[in-house]
């Protein structure tokens, strides 16, 4: 039997606002995966395997808000690395992280490259959102008109009352990542609208990040 792909949802639990779950990302992840997963499954020359999410990441810039458990950067990519020994140990060759938080994208990029030079893995990396084409909102934003819609059409329960707000003041750069802690405050923790997501266009764009995801898993089945 070709041996399995291993799908790991790597996620946080951080503050969103005052109206969605601190889980958000690793619920998304994992859904995400889940899907993709399903669809391919049949399709895929290789098994895949879905391992349980990682429900925290590298969220220290939302401490201040509560509700939130962070790993250090330097901790998170312990874990990943960590992760990938035992996919090795256990006979896997083939690994692909599925990253649902924006604080995660550099750990889980260096844990890649970390994982094919010490275990011998082939590994991808990818972040769900990017696969999400031709949106009219920010993606992801953050607790903002995307991830809100993608929650309600996960589970309502998890979406609280979201009042209109004037769009939040943003400090850019061109071509320039900018941190810092004072953003944060000044957004009150969340960008954009989150106020204008409805479930039925949040289903929408699940399916369809869904649908590409399994279109990329099939694809790995070849190449990784």
């Amino acid at each position: 039997m070709p041996i399995a792909i291993v799908i790991l949802p790597v996620g946080a639990t951080e503050q969103h606002g005052p109206h969605l779950a601190t889980g958000t990302d690793w619920i998304l992840a994992e859904a995400v995966s889940r899907a993709a997963a399903s669809l391919a499954h049949e399709r895929s020359t290789r098994p895949l395997v879905l391992a349980p999410a990682v429900p925290f990441g590298a969220s220290d810039h939302h401490l201040p808000f509560g509700g939130t458990l962070s790993l250090p950067p330097e901790t998170l990519l312990a874990v990943l690395l960590d992760l990938g020994r035992s996919v090795q140990a256990c006979g896997g060759r083939r690994f692909v992280l599925v990253n649902g938080h924006g604080g995660n994208r550099g750990v889980c990029q260096a844990a890649a490259a970390a994982m094919t030079t010490r275990y011998d893995l082939n590994v991808a990396y990818l972040d769900y959102w990017r696969l999400a084409r031709d949106l009219d909102v920010p993606v992801p934003g953050h607790a903002g008109a995307f991830e809100t819609a993608l929650m309600l059409a996960q589970d309502g329960r998890f979406v609280a009352e979201r009042k209109h707000r004037d769009s939040p003041p943003t400090s850019a750069v061109d071509d320039v990542d900018l941190h810092t802690a004072e953003s944060w405050q000044r957004i009150d923790g969340y960008t954009d609208h989150p106020e204008a997501a409805d479930a039925a266009t949040g289903r929408k764009w699940f399916d369809q990040v869904a649908a590409a995801l399994g279109d990329r898993l099939i694809e790995l089945a070849e190449v990784l």
